[in-house]
């Protein structure tokens, strides 16, 4: 009997793991409706293999995250995923980095909407930053993307 119960209690607790980790890789979304460029956003990070809620706001300041987004690094859409924000278009592969990193920061952001970041297909594909940035206002570059060199 009492090796019945530790198993149940292995698998429960196993279980919990798989939930847990399973929430570290959920991205919560939020969206203007007028932007097609973040369900591309968010299709990119589906095939990376995040799970993802979408919220539809009315503007991209009603998102709940985006006040703290130093403003000089908005973009279209706002984003949280373990307890951080991810802000713009964020490659799928920089979340996953800075959730095995779990820096100290508020989150993650790529400014405008550079051509050639993950819903910003293009012909012609430039290179960007990802930008860390702190309560405090700080920054610094998290990751230099140039797509032009993936192909």
């Amino acid at each position: 009997m009492l090796v019945a119960l530790g198993l149940v209690a292995s698998l429960t607790g196993a279980q919990t793991g798989r939930q847990q980790a399973s929430a570290a890789d959920h991205v919560t979304v939020y969206r203007v409706k007028t932007c097609g460029c973040c369900g591309k956003w968010m299709d990119h990070l589906r095939g990376a293999g995040f799970g993802v809620t979408e919220h539809v706001v009315e503007t991209r300041e009603a998102a709940p995250p985006r006040a703290r987004v130093p403003e000089a690094l908005r973009s279209c859409h706002t984003a949280e995923v373990g307890g951080y924000i991810v802000e713009g278009h964020v490659p799928a592969d920089v979340v996953k980095e800075l959730l095995r990193k779990r820096p100290e920061i508020l989150g993650l952001a790529v400014p405008g909407m550079p051509a050639g970041s993950p819903g910003m297909e293009s012909d012609k594909p430039e290179a960007y930053n990802v930008v860390a940035f702190n309560a405090k206002g700080g920054t610094y570059v998290f990751a230099s993307i140039d797509p032009a060199k993936k192909k």
